[in-house]
């Protein structure tokens, strides 16, 4: 069965929920510690939400320092999948395994609501299971959710077509260009501000594309990834 890892780093929130999307999804969810620079076979890895090392200095800045992080951007180079989720996308950008970084708020304030999301990428290993013109509908909760990035890197990011999600309807954070979530090049590593491990449970999710409370949108990012290693 396939292995996908989900790192905790202290003051990490979301590794259960994350865990618990890999089981739902038909994989075997594999505890990672930041401190243990042993990737353990894992097929992919997922890096959660939260507040990585209390998000002293900015958020995912000293997580990027971990063992396990020295080993997740080796292997993130030899093409293995990973996810960032809000801190984790955070610390993606910190470790330049993605472009651009991660600010406060355009409005200062923390944010928690379910989020609307246009799919603009379906070639990367967490979207193949949706089509491009999706909707899709996840929580959002952050603080340091504005996505920038110099005018060169913008125009790189949609040249390429490397952004994956883009805000819908409303720009919660301040996001250059509604940019929710991006990939690198290879379209291995992908990173997001809203959270698909809490919308993974038909009746527990937010209102989803296809109906009232489906709250199902955000499984289609973890069987995408057990597509695309096989």
């Amino acid at each position: 069965m396939t292995k996908v890892g989900v790192v905790t780093f202290p003051g990490t929130l979301d590794d259960r929920d994350a865990a618990r999307a890999v089981r739902l999804a038909g994989a075997t969810a594999v505890s990672l510690w930041h401190a243990d620079a042993d990737l353990h076979g894992v097929d992919a890895v997922v890096l959660p939400g939260g507040f990585s090392y209390g998000d002293y200095l900015r958020a995912g800045a000293i997580s990027r320092f971990a063992p396990v992080m020295t080993s997740i951007v080796e292997a993130a180079g030899k093409g293995l999948p990973v996810l960032g989720i809000c801190n984790g996308f955070q610390v993606l950008t910190e470790a330049h395994l993605l472009p651009g970084s991660m600010i406060k708020n355009d409005h200062l304030h923390f944010i928690c609501r379910e989020q609307a999301l246009t799919v603009e990428n379906n070639r990367t290993a967490w979207t193949g299971d949706f089509a491009v013109g999706d909707t899709v509908t996840v929580p959002l909760k952050n603080q340091d959710g504005q996505y920038v990035a110099d005018a060169d890197t913008l125009e790189r990011l949609e040249g390429e077509g490397r952004v994956v999600f883009r805000y819908r309807e409303v720009n919660p954070n301040g996001s250059r260009h509604d940019i929710a979530g991006i990939t690198n090049e290879a379209g291995n590593v992908v990173g997001l501000m809203p959270h698909p491990e809490h919308a993974v449970e038909a009746g527990f999710g937010p209102d989803g594309a296809k109906g009232p409370r489906t709250g199902t949108d955000g499984l289609r990012f973890f069987t995408s990834v057990l597509h695309a290693l096989v």
